[in-house]
C-alpha cells in the first residue's frame, strides 16, 4: 500500500472521528445548574414533571449514552432501540436499550416500539420527551398501519430497498405504512416539550425524511406513496394489505400523516445536530495537511452508484492528466447517497460498486486513489464497508480471471474487493452519515 492508499484511509478515519455521536451530543448540548443549552434553545428542566428519553438508530445508543452522562437524575425513565449487531451494548442507569433489526424490520422492533409507546403513553403538557433519531430508525422502530401484518412492513422495505429507488422515496412509503413513522409519534407525545436530537443520514438533511420523520410534520401523502410504488413497478407487487391501506388513504376513509400546521407540532423542537457536510469537511481538512489542494464539493451525489464512479474516475484522470479542474497533487471529497438497481446475484453494495465502476475509468493510471465508504460501517449484506481502487486495480483483478464488467453486471463488487483484499472494513461504527467519497491523484 502505497502513501496516497494510506492518506485516504487516513481522511476516512477523521471523517468517522467527526460524526461520532458522543462527541456530537458534548458539541450541541450543555447543562447549567438546571437550564439546558441546546444550540440557541433553551430548557429550565424544573419546570417539567418529568423527562422521557427515547429514540432509535444506529448512532441512537451512543447518542443516549452521552444524554444521560448529562442530565443525569433530571431523566425519568428511557428507552432507546438500537441495531442488534451493535457491541458493546450501550450502558446507562435511566435509560434501557432495546436491539432490534436492519435493513428489514423485525418483531424484535416491532415489540421495542411498542414498549417504547407504554412508557410515554400517558405524557401530558407538564412532561418532556427527549427523542434521538439517526439513520436506521426507520427499520428499527416498525408498527405497521392498522391491518397490516409486520410481514407486509417487511416485505414492502425488501422490495423498496432493490427498486433504486432513493431513501427519501422509500420513506415517503413507509411514512405511510407507520403508525409512528411520518410525524405520528409526535402526534402520540402531544401535548408534552419534545426535542428531537437528529443525526442526518439523508442527502439534503430534510428533518421529514431522516428515520421516515417521527417527530417532522409530513410533506408526502398517499398519493406520493403510491407513485413510488407504480414509479419503480412495485404497486402489483407489494402485499394486498398494503395495498389497501394505501388505497383507503387515497379514498380519505383514513387520516394522513400530519401536517406543518398541525397542533401536533406545537411544542416539538427538531434540531439536526450532525450531518455528512461535517464529516466531509473534516476528511477535506485531513487531506489537505497531508498536502493535497483539496476541494469539497457543495452538491451531495446521488444517482446510480455506477455512473456516479464512472464520473469520478474521469475527474481524477483529468486532474493527474490535464491538471483539471486544479492540478495535482490534488483530492475531491464528495459525500451523499448512491443508490443500485439490484439485476445479478452477487454481493456489494453501492459504494463497493461506485469504487468498481471508478476502477475501470482510472485503470493504468499511476498515482490515482478513489475511496468510497458507508459511515455507518456496513453495506448492504457484507462486513465492508465500501472499497479502494487505484490504477492497477482492473490489471490485478484480471490476472486472478475477473472481468470488472462482469462483476458489475452481477452487482458482485464484495467479491471483486474481497480476491483483492481491498476492502474498506470498519466494522460497525455506531454512527451514520450518508456515504464519503475521496479520490486523490499525484503526479
Amino acid at each position: 500500500m502505497g502513501q496516497i492508499h494510506r492518506d485516504v484511509l487516513a481522511a476516512m478515519d477523521e471523517a468517522l472521528a467527526a460524526a461520532n455521536p458522543a462527541r456530537i451530543i458534548r458539541k450541541h448540548l450543555r447543562l447549567t445548574g438546571q437550564l439546558l443549552r441546546v444550540d440557541a434553545l433553551r430548557f429550565r428542566l424544573k419546570e417539567y414533571q418529568r423527562i422521557f428519553v427515547i429514540g432509535g438508530g444506529k448512532a441512537s445508543g451512543h447518542m443516549a449514552e452521552e444524554v444521560e452522562k448529562l442530565l443525569g437524575e433530571w431523566i425519568t425513565r428511557g428507552l432507546v432501540i438500537i441495531p442488534d449487531y451493535v457491541r458493546p451494548r450501550p450502558q446507562s442507569r435511566r435509560i434501557r436499550y432495546r436491539a432490534a433489526t436492519h435493513p428489514i424490520p423485525t418483531r424484535k422492533g416491532m415489540a421495542s416500539v411498542l414498549e417504547m409507546l407504554d412508557l410515554v403513553g400517558n405524557v401530558s403538557r407538564n412532561d418532556m420527551v427527549i427523542v434521538l433519531l439517526s439513520g436506521g430508525a426507520s427499520a428499527l422502530m416498525p408498527l405497521p398501519a392498522e391491518g397490516m401484518s409486520l410481514r407486509d412492513e417487511a416485505r414492502v422495505t425488501a422490495l423498496l430497498l432493490k427498486s433504486g429507488a432513493s431513501i427519501e422515496e422509500i420513506n415517503t412509503v413507509r411514512k405511510h405504512l407507520s403508525q409512528v413513522k411520518g410525524g405520528r409519534l409526535a402526534a402520540r407525545l402531544y401535548p408534552a416539550t419534545v426535542l428531537s436530537l437528529i443525526i442526518s443520514d439523508v442527502v439534503g438533511d430534510r428533518i421529514d425524511a431522516i428515520g421516515s420523520g417521527p417527530t417532522a410534520p409530513d410533506p408526502t401523502t398517499y398519493y406520493d406513496a403510491e407513485q413510488v410504488l407504480q414509479t419503480f413497478h412495485l404497486w402489483s407487487r407489494i402485499p394486498d394489505r398494503a395495498r389497501k391501506v394505501i388505497t383507503d388513504g387515497l379514498a380519505g376513509s383514513i387520516p394522513d400523516t400530519p401536517k406543518r400546521r398541525d397542533k401536533t407540532f406545537r411544542q416539538v423542537r427538531n434540531l439536526i445536530v450532525g450531518n455528512n457536510r461535517e464529516s466531509c469537511l473534516a476528511a477535506a481538512e485531513a487531506m489537505t495537511k497531508a498536502g493535497y489542494r483539496t476541494q469539497t464539493l457543495p452538491i451531495q451525489i446521488t444517482g446510480e452508484a455506477r455512473e456516479a464512479g464512472r464520473i469520478f474516475g474521469a475527474i481524477a484522470r483529468d486532474i493527474r492528466d490535464n491538471a483539471l479542474p486544479f492540478a495535482p497533487p490534488a483530492a475531491l471529497v464528495a459525500g451523499g447517497e448512491t443508490t443500485v438497481t439490484v439485476r445479478g446475484k452477487g454481493k456489494g453494495g453501492r459504494n463497493q460498486e461506485l469504487v468498481l465502476a471508478a476502477a475501470a475509468k482510472i485503470d493504468g493510471s499511476d498515482g490515482i486513489v478513489v475511496g468510497s465508504f458507508a459511515t455507518d460501517g456496513i453495506e448492504g449484506q457484507t462486513n465492508a464497508a465500501g472499497a479502494l481502487a487505484d490504477g492497477t486495480t482492473v490489471m490485478r483483478g484480471l490476472k486472478l480471471g475477473m472481468s470488472p464488467e462482469q462483476y458489475l453486471r452481477n452487482n458482485d463488487s464484495y467479491h471483486y474487493f474481497s480476491k483483492l483484499k481491498d476492502l474498506v472494513i470498519t466494522g460497525p461504527t455506531g454512527t451514520n452519515v450518508n456515504d464519503i467519497t475521496i479520490l486523490a491523484a499525484r503526479r
